[in-house]
Order: structure tokens, then C-alpha cells, then sequence
């Protein structure tokens, strides 16, 4: 109920609606189709204005994360649908293949068959014929696969006993007509479903996905996935706090999900390592080459969490090792944000982000796509050393934070392409913003012996592809790195997630229009790559690199020469006239990026401050980038010797046009590609108490 006004009380208590629960006043929060109970007490609040409240809430929520929640949900629907279509027929058909293979020795003999009956109380025992294929032999144990999740479960050739405890003997006898019979696989044991992780519906066993929402604070994140995803089965929502985890239960059942949500308490990294730790005792209990006939196993890899997800105050760093282990290493997904904006994508702190990711930041224009290859960096070299390999599925700097989307896979071959895909970057951050960057090492496609295929070679890569100055305004160059280098984003994925928004609800999804416009943004910035000249090979995906990373911003190109800054469709009509291809990125506004290299780039700005903004070139000194840019001083001798004179001749010969119509956005119109602060003081919220 709503509190009522008082005597000089402020506006905080009338806005906010409040219930008694337990004797305790709560206010509830609704967002997606979730209700999360946050302690309020009117009596305190009664003098202090609305936002003070805000900050007085004993359960850490932020409404400005929203978009991060809803993008997470839509994301995992999209991942779940397809590892879940294609988990459930591959297990199928390996086990009636291994089934078959074992019966079918005979040569045209028909192998033996069983009939399958039923009990009087719904227990199947055995007969000589089975039904829809699936072929038992007499006198000999049966491994029958789990459809869903790959976990072997052993029936026993022993009567069954019913629910009353009457023993059931096998019968030879025709399975009367009332029977009913499994359409794809026999019911199975209690044993076969402790192993696996299955719940039944009906007679039909539900695919395994469970989620493990490692930092839940007040379980927001875990209520929205058990009621908005409707093929998970289990979330975990763990916390440090007691505080948070006792209002996780109670969220839980404010919201009716009380069985399918487990809260628990405890170090992130202690509850994701006991998973890797128990996986390991497994493996020394069950043996690697045991025989087949030995019995049952349950396979470890199964026990571990189909999605993962870390959403920390501050960075993730701390949790990648325990969450590589822990999620599933045959397509597992991984959901990571960061809110250390400041190490990532600032030069202020360089030895605190090597630190926590492995490699420097860049300083620039350009510095949040920087932290986003330096956490994707952290990730897939603390992968690599136990032989899995990532895969970016979807990564995204918002507001003040990132959103990655990676899928872990254990694949020690795809590992070796990782230093092939890690970068240094020479960025010229003091001059004119141009950056160069170099493998560690050289992924190179080459011909068989026998000239008909391709394989990949590995070798090192050569000395730094960039001078200590800039060659373009002879500025001082500095080191960035190592960081991926590798694709960003996975196109399929993001169009799953669009071709998905028309069906979702507005009401459930309040940022549903700023993620179709992110996403789009995000679809639309990936150029492709150069034609290659050999054929194509199945491992081309694991050697995939970005060939264009990183943007620029027309202004800061215009601040080095001290000119009026170009508008973008004239900028980009220009590149568009000379055949290049030029996009925008989804970290910042106004924003270009583009396959022309940097000589290009600044001959169009020169016959910009030729054609539309002359300079002043007095004021330029002899020794500053806009002079070397503007090419006011005399031509170096040396370049003219080496040939780079007559390089930058064929370029200043090129005609640039202006043509705002060609660089006119003709995307869908009304996208939000960028989010404007919505209020005062956007960003996070203090840290969450403990007590």
C-alpha cells in the first residue's frame, strides 16, 4: 500500500508503493516478468528526498542495468533454442547407431527383440519386442544414451517393483492394447535422473539447462531466467552476502519459483571450482579408458552449468578461471560484464589493467573498443592454458560498461590459432590518431605437397610493422596490448536475437527499442574481409581476425589540423566515391570505421581544408602534426628514395567528392543506436552493503 503524506513530508514516501511482509515493510520492484521485495522504511524516508532513499536501500538494485538484463535474457533464449535443438537429436542418433551397431552382427540375420510392457502401477519391464527401434538384447545389460545430455543410464535385466513394492515379473506375453509405450526412449530410472539432472514432464524427459547467476545480489537476474526462460530447469543464485541470499529465497518465493531458483551462499570461486574439482576425483574414480561394459558414468561435463553468468561491481577478471572451468566445454555460454571503465578504456591506470587482463590499454578515440579485445583477451588466454578456445558470440560496451557473450569449447587445436589472433597496436595518441597493429604470430594458409588442400602454418611473426614515430604526422608512437583480434561479434547470433524482438513484449522488455537498435548498430559494423586467394578450409573460422579494427571520429581528425570538422555523410560520401566501405560502431556516435588506410583518410581531409575549410597556415609551427599532415614543409628525400614518395603521389591523385547523398544513412530509420543519459547522475550506484 502507499505510504500517506505527512507534515513536512517529501515527495519520496508518496512515490514509493509499499507492502508489510513478516512485519517488515517492502517495496516491490517489478521488471520483465519478475517482483523483487527491496527493505524500506517509510519512517526514515519520510524527510529525504527520493534519490537519498535510492541510496539507502539495503538490496543493491540499479533500474539503469535494465538494458543489460533484458539483453542477457534475449540472449540466452537465442543460445538455449539452438544448443538445445541441436544437443537432443545428435545424442539420439548415437546411441540407436551404438545400439545397432552392437545387436546388428549377424550379417541378414534379424537381430533378437524384446517386447516392452507395463506394470500395473506405470513401471516398463521388458519383452521381446521393443518398440520404435529400440532394440534390447535378452540376458544383457542395456546403456541406453540420455537423448538430452549425453549421460549413459544402465537398466538392469531384473523385475521391477511398483509403487506398492509387489514385484512385477517378465513377460513374454503380448503387451496388451492399453499399454502405454514410449515413443522415443523407455522411462527411465531414478538413478538415470539423479545422474543427469533431468525433471520429467509427464512421461517425457526435459533437456537439462541450468544457469548459475554467480553474483546475484537480490536475484533478479535468476527470477527473470526461471520465469522467462521457459526451457531452464535450475538456476543457482549465489552470494557472499547472507543478507542478499536470504532475499533471494524470499524473492524466490514472492515470485512462486522457489523450486526451480537455489539460492546459495558462498565465494563465487569457491562454488565454480568445486564443480572443476569434482570432475577431476570423477575422472581418477571412473578411469579415461575403462571399458564399456564396466557400468555406469556419469560424465562431469554434464554436471557443469550451461551458462554462466558474472555481472560483479567492478571487474570480472577475478572470476574467468573459475568460470572457464565451470560451465560446459562443449558450447557452454559465458555472459561477463565489467564496469572498470576507468582501467580498460582510460590510459590512467596501464599496470592495473595488465594486471587484470593480460595487456595495456590504448588511449584514443577508440579506447572502449581497446577494453573490449583486452577482456576478451583475459578470457581466452586464461582458456587456453587448459585447451579451450572461445568464441565471441556478442560484445558490446554500453553506457559505462561492458557485455560480452562468449562460447567456451574444448578444442586444444582451435587453442594454437589464439597467438595467431592476439595483437600489439602502435597507436598515435599525442599526434594524429592513427593506430597500426601486428599478430604475435602468423596464422598462414599454404598449399599441400599434393596441391589439392590447404592446411594452416604457424610461425613467428615479423619485427614491429610501425617506426617509434608516426609515419603519417611523425608523431611518437605508443604500445597498446597484447589484446584479441579476432571478430567481435557473431553476425548469426545477433540476427537470431533480432528476428526474435517482433515476438516479445513491450511491457516485458521496457529497452526492447534501444536493443534493436544496439544490435542492428552492432550487425552493421562488421566489414568483410578481404578475398582470399586459396580455397577454403574447415579452419578458417578458428583463424578468423578482425581486418579492420578500431574507429575514428571526423572532429578529432579535424583538431589535429585545426579546421572545422567535416559532417559525416560528407565524410563518409567521400570514402563511399573513392570505393571504399565505411560503417559505424556501436561504442560511440558519429563514429567511422572503414577498410581505407590512413593515407587515404587524411588526403580526404586535406581536400576538405582545401575545398570547404581553408586554415590558417601561420599559426601552424613547423613542429607540429598539422604541419607534417598538411604538408606544408618540404618532401623527405629519404621517402622519395624508397619509394614512398611515389605512393603517396598515386594517392594525392585521387579525386575526393563530397557527396553527402552517397554517405546518407539509409538504414532503418527511428533505430536507437545510442542511449541518452536518461537522468542525472547516470552510472553505477554505490556498492552494495554487505550487511
Amino acid at each position: 500500500m502507499a505510504s500517506e503524506p505527512k507534515n513536512g513530508a517529501s515527495m519520496a514516501t508518496t512515490e514509493i508503493q509499499t507492502l508489510t511482509r513478516d512485519g517488515q515493510e517492502f517495496t516491490e520492484v517489478k521488471e520483465g516478468l519478475a517482483r523483487i521485495l527491496v527493505p524500506f522504511s517509510a519512517k526514515d524516508a519520510a524527510n529525504k528526498k527520493l534519490s537519498e532513499v535510492e541510496e539507502q536501500q539495503k538490496v543493491f538494485y540499479n533500474p539503469i542495468q535494465q538494458f543489460n538484463r533484458d539483453l542477457t535474457v534475449l540472449a540466452i533464449k537465442a543460445y538455449g533454442q539452438e544448443a538445445l535443438a541441436k544437443r537432443r537429436p545428435y545424442n539420439f542418433d548415437r546411441a540407436a547407431k551404438r545400439k545397432r551397431d552392437k545387436l546388428d552382427t549377424g550379417g541378414d540375420r534379424p537381430p533378437k527383440q524384446e517386447k516392452v510392457t507395463e506394470a500395473t502401477e506405470g513401471t516398463t519391464s521388458r519383452a521381446d519386442t521393443a518398440k520404435n527401434g529400440e532394440v534390447l538384447a535378452n540376458g544383457a545389460n542395456a546403456v541406453l544414451a540420455d537423448t538430452q545430455n549425453g549421460h549413459n543410464a544402465e537398466i538392469q535385466e531384473q523385475p521391477t517393483t511398483n509403487t506398492h513394492g509387489d514385484s512385477n515379473e517378465k513377460s513374454t506375453d503380448e503387451v496388451p492394447n492399453n499399454a502405454n509405450l514410449p515413443t522415443e526412449t523407455p522411462q527411465i530410472s531414478n538413478t538415470r535422473e539423479d545422474k543427469s539432472g533431468e525433471t520429467k514432464q509427464g512421461d517425457r524427459p526435459v533437456p537439462r539447462f541450468t544457469i548459475l547467476d554467480a553474483l546475484s545480489a537480490t536475484g533478479l537476474r535468476a527470477l527473470r531466467y526461471a520465469q522467462e526462460l521457459p526451457f531452464v530447469t535450475s538456476v543457482t543464485a549465489n552470494d557472499l552476502s547472507p543478507t542478499a541470499v536470504e532475499a533471494i529465497k524470499r524473492n524466490a518465493e514472492h515470485n512462486g519459483v522457489e523450486s526451480k531458483v537455489n539460492a546459495t551462499s558462498g565465494d563465487a570461486r569457491a562454488h565454480m571450482y568445486s564443480l572443476f574439482t569434482r570432475e577431476e576425483a570423477d575422472d581418477q574414480s571412473n578411469g579415461k579408458h575403462n571399458n564399456k561394459k564396466s557400468g555406469p558414468k556419469t560424465n562431469p561435463k554434464y554436471q557443469k552449468y550451461d551458462v554462466i553468468d558474472l555481472d560483479p561491481y567492478g571487474t570480472a577478471a577475478l572470476f574467468f578461471d573459475a568460470a572457464i572451468n565451470a560451465v560446459r566445454d562443449d558450447g557452454g555460454l559465458l555472459c561477463v560484464t565489467c564496469t572498470d571503465s576507468g582501467v580498460w578504456a582510460s590510459n590512467g591506470y596501464p599496470e592495473k589493467t595488465f594486471a587484470l587482463y593480460g595487456g595495456v590499454p590504448a588511449k584514443g578515440f577508440f579506447s572502449h573498443e581497446a577494453g573490449l579485445r583486452l577482456i576478451l583477451h583475459g578470457l581466452a588466454s586464461t582458456g587456453a592454458r587448459y585447451g579451450l578456445a572461445i568464441e565471441p558470440l556478442l560484445s558490446l560496451s554500453i553506457d559505462y560498461y561492458v557485455r560480452i557473450f562468449v562460447k567456451v569449447k574444448k578444442s586444444p587445436a582451435q587453442v594454437k590459432f589464439l597467438s595467431g589472433k592476439t595483437m600489439m597496436v602502435y597507436n598515435c595518441d599525442q599526434g594524429c590518431g592513427a593506430w597500426e597493429t601486428q599478430f604475435l604470430v602468423r596464422n598462414k594458409k599454404v598449399k599441400n605437397k599434393s596441391g589439392k588442400g590447404v592446411f594452416y602454418k604457424h610461425g613467428l611473426a615479423m619485427a614491429p610493422t610501425a617506426d617509434q614515430t608516426c609515419k603519417e604526422c611523425g608523431s611518437k608512437m605508443h604500445l597498446a596490448g597484447p589484446m584479441y583480434g579476432g571478430p567481435l561479434h557473431s553476425p548469426d547470433f545477433i540476427k537470431k536475437i533480432l528476428d526474435d524482438l517482433p515476438n516479445v513484449s513491450d511491457d516485458v522488455y521496457g529497452t526492447k527499442r534501444r536493443i534493436e537498435g544496439m544490435l542492428t548498430t552492432a550487425l552493421e559494423e562488421i566489414l568483410p574481409p578481404p578475398k582470399e586467394e586459396l580455397e577454403s578450409s574447415k579452419e578458417d573460422e578458428f583463424a578468423a581476425i578482425e581486418p579492420y579494427p578500431f574507429f575514428f571520429h571526423p572532429s578529432s581528425l579535424a583538431g589535429s589540423i585545426h579546421c572545422i570538422s567535416p559532417d559525416e555523410d560528407s565524410f563518409r560520401g567521400a570514402l563511399r566515391h573513392l570505393g571504399y566501405q565505411v560503417t559505424r560502431s556501436h561504442c560511440k556516435p558519429g563514429s567511422i570505421k572503414t577498410n581505407a588506410p590512413w593515407s587515404v583518410i587524411w588526403h580526404i581531409m586535406r581536400e576538405w581544408v582545401r575545398q570547404k575549410a581553408p586554415v590558417n597556415v601561420k599559426k601552424i609551427t613547423e613542429h607540429s602534426p598539422a604541419y607534417t599532415l598538411l604538408r606544408l614543409g618540404k618532401k623527405d628525400e629519404t621517402a622519395k628514395e624508397n619509394g614512398e614518395d611515389a605512393d603517396a603521389d598515386a594517392v594525392d591523385k585521387m579525386e575526393v567528392v563530397f557527396d553527402k547523398k552517397l554517405g546518407r544513412d539509409t538504414s532503418k530509420p527511428g533505430l536507437i543506436r545510442y542511449q541518452a543519459n536518461p537522468r542525472e547522475n547516470w552510472g553505477p550506484l554505490s556498492r552494495a552493503s554487505k550487511r
